[in-house]
């Protein structure tokens, strides 16, 4: 009876050895986001665009600058306006600093140049990747008239795991703003 009983103990002592627990990791939350359907945007500036119903538009500091605001994602599209007045190769310069400025941060920097040659529009697309404060940026000129600049910003710390759905969600906005930009005149 007794060598029974150790026969038993013995075997569930062999039976409850397994491996080490370990720790399992934290969870992200899985965005999902309502597919965009586009609207227009009207005003009194040099240029339209449409933009994602999604977003939302409130007027920045000065004349045709916005912003594009995402409540739900915590992020907004700084836009900026700036007519060219024999100073176009000072608004590349700037709008480049912008970009590069991130280096030190970003693990790469992708550009995209694009051009519209039957709307005038021509520009560059940066994708910043990496813990930068800014995720995806553009220039958008004529070349001659007129010169945009827009800039993505996230009101978190730059995680970029936790902010790729968001990112990418609005990095398919941008490119349907680009690919429907125009300039009015």
């Amino acid at each position: 009876m007794i060598k029974n009983i150790i026969f038993i103990f013995v075997f569930l002592l062999l039976l409850s050895c397994g491996k080490d627990p370990i720790p399992k990791p934290y969870g992200e939350l899985r965005l999902e986001y309502p597919t965009p359907k586009y609207q227009k945007f009207e005003n009194n500036c040099a240029y339209t665009f449409e933009y994602s119903n999604f977003a939302t538009i409130s007027d920045a500091k000065k004349a045709c600058w916005f912003y594009l605001n995402y409540p739900k994602m915590k992020a907004k599209i700084f836009v900026t306006y700036y007519p060219i007045m024999n100073d176009f190769n000072d608004h590349i310069k700037e709008a480049e600093k912008m970009v590069y400025e991130h280096t030190i941060k970003a693990s790469s920097i992708d550009t995209k140049s694009f051009e519209y040659p039957e709307k005038k529009v021509y520009g560059n697309f940066y994708e910043l990747k990496g813990q930068t404060a800014s995720n995806l940026q553009f220039y958008i000129t004529d070349s001659t008239k007129h010169f945009v600049t827009a800039y993505l910003y996230f009101n978190s710390r730059p995680k970029p795991d936790s902010l790729a759905p968001a990112v990418n969600y609005i990095k398919n906005d941008m490119k349907h703003l680009l690919d429907t930009f125009e300039w009015k005149n």
